[in-house]
């Protein structure tokens, strides 16, 4: 592997990590955009992206864009038109763009109450793969949305011949029935993991021990945390909005997710009714039992991770890449010059097992897709804007920022400049990127021009967590249900959620047993999981066939 590759992987996952974001797309845990080789193309998927275009568009016509932004540029802006990003796009592409900011953090809520109301804007960007419901598919037969094929073949040169050039990011980005419905966010391979298991090395090389890879080493690295160390809680966890955030940390030693995952026979199952689920749960119970795993693993927010982590009263977690291991070596730097955090495998049984599965994504994250309603007055005008970002002028802004502002080209790096990096209020580097960049959105993430990581422990930790059958095993996000089976999935699932969730908690705090498991299939089925399973189960099929 190029090892240039490698350490560009890992600055461009500190563009987008800023975010511990409000989405649940995200859960806190933002996809964190890596950078590859100089060998790659510009928009660091294997395509070659197609030229500008005519831009500034001589045009007085403006159109209204919903969409999020990410929690670090809302700490400067309430809107993202406000922001130097916003004022820069516009001045580019010649277009005015009305910035519909949602605020607050139960944004699938307003989401779901613009959409009620009618009264819809132009464009928006959101996650219309798993919030809609019904899915895209339903979205276009309601006439909320509308599709996009025409116009992207006519208007939107960039996108399209990204699209040709990779077949399989095709069929991730359009319906079973063969429709373009968003414009997509699109990444390359390096940056689809960026989260894992991570511990204190420091700990672990004072204790004479080694970074763990099974469970059994586990249980033995933080019994001497807690023993030696004085862990008030050996192993920490945060909370996002489907319980702990877990990635399957634990319960892929036991070859299952802990989810909706697909087995070695491409068949769709849900871990909480494995056996191998059980499994996980005894084991989490146990750590739980004897003070090793934090009592708070069920309610921790980001601030409360940040203060176990950060003084000695845990030493690992299941974190972020940049907002936990870098930035954590970042403000212990001077606090404490031997605080060391390294990224673990994830836990097998046996050591030299490729973990099962763990956290990836995949090329198009759903999150992010800007679709355009059946509202807008001119559509062609908002494709030939969107398509802007998939130019490689475009994909510089959206990744770097304004050149001579907040980076210079050197030869083939991009170097930032002080604005950036030595700025009088002290701000860090994600915090100015996030002024004037945005990589959550409708573009392509690139990792051709990204500076190396600050730390080798970031390059470490990509290789550890990379080293899984995880792209086999997850349940692709894009997968689409048809209108019918929409409507079937969305009297289930959140039911189904809630269970799975209330189960994990109780078991593992002790409050109900692990062999009350059967009690809780019981009440899966009856709430409908196995109409799920074929849904998802023909879904799969029906992508496998785009």
């Amino acid at each position: 592997m190029d090892i240039r590759w490698v350490l560009r992987t890992i600055k461009a996952v500190a563009v987008l990590s800023f975010l511990v974001s409000a989405l649940t797309g995200c859960d806190g845990n933002a996809p964190e955009p890596t950078a590859n080789s100089k060998e790659s193309n510009q928009n660091g998927s294997g395509m070659q992206s197609g030229q500008t275009g005519p831009y500034p568009i001589n045009t007085k016509d403006s159109f209204s864009y919903w969409g999020t932004m990410s929690t670090t540029t809302a700490s400067f802006y309430t809107n993202q038109g406000d922001s130097e990003y916003g004022k820069e796009v516009e001045k580019r592409t010649g277009v005015k763009v009305k910035w519909m900011t949602p605020q607050g953090s139960n944004i699938n809520e307003a989401f779901n109450l613009m959409i009620a109301s009618g009264s819809l804007p132009d464009a928006i960007e959101y996650n219309w793969a798993s919030v809609y419901p019904g899915g895209p598919e339903k979205a276009l037969q309601d006439g909320v949305i509308m599709p996009l094929n025409d116009l992207i073949d006519k208007y939107a040169p960039n996108l399209k011949k990204a699209l040709s050039a990779d077949p399989s990011l095709d069929k991730m980005v359009k319906t079973d029935s063969g429709k373009y419905y968003a414009f997509p966010m699109i990444r390359p391979e390096s940056s689809l993991v960026y989260k894992g298991p991570m511990i204190r090395k420091d700990w672990l090389d004072e204790l004479g021990l080694d970074v763990p890879s099974t469970i059994d080493e586990w249980y033995t690295v933080l019994k001497a945390f807690k023993d030696k160390k004085g862990a008030q809680a050996s192993l920490t966890l945060i909370k996002n909005s489907k319980g702990p955030d877990l990635d399957s940390f634990v319960f892929g030693a036991y070859k299952v997710g802990d989810n909706f995952y697909v087995d070695d026979n491409n068949k769709v199952q849900y871990g909480p009714m494995m056996s191998g689920f059980k499994e996980g749960l005894k084991t989490l119970s146990k750590w739980y039992s004897e003070g090793l795993l934090d009592r708070d693993f069920s309610i921790n927010d980001v601030k409360a991770l940040d203060n176990k982590m950060l003084n000695g009263k845990s030493g690992a977690t299941h974190y972020l890449l940049t907002t936990g291991i870098a930035r954590y070596l970042d403000i212990m730097k001077e606090k404490n010059p031997y605080f060391d955090l390294v990224g673990a495998p994830y836990p097998t049984l046996s050591r030299g097992e490729k973990p099962f599965i763990g956290q990836t994504d995949f090329t198009y994250l759903p999150n992010y897709a800007a679709a355009i309603s059946t509202r807008a007055k001119n559509p062609e005008l908002i494709v030939k804007w969107l398509d802007y970002f998939y130019s490689p002028e475009g994909i510089m802004l959206n990744n770097y920022g304004v050149e001579n502002v907040t980076y210079k080209l050197q030869n083939g790096i991009v170097l930032y400049t002080d604005l950036v990096d030595n700025n009088s209020d002290k701000l860090a580097r994600g915090q100015v990127l996030s002024k004037f960049t945005k990589v959550n959105g409708p573009t392509i993430l690139d990792d051709k021009y990204a500076p190396p990581p600050a730390y080798k422990q970031q390059e470490d930790a990509y290789h550890a967590w990379s080293n899984t059958d995880a792209q086999k095993h997850r349940l692709p996000p894009f997968i689409t249900p048809t209108v019918e089976e929409g409507k079937e999935l969305a009297k289930v699932i959140t039911a189904l959620e809630s269970l799975r969730t209330e189960m994990m908690v109780k078991m593992i705090m002790g409050a109900e047993s692990t062999d009350d498991v059967d009690k809780y299939t019981k009440k899966m089925k009856e709430i409908g999981v196995d109409q799920v399973l074929d849904i998802y189960q023909k879904a799969l099929a029906r992508y496998y066939r785009r």
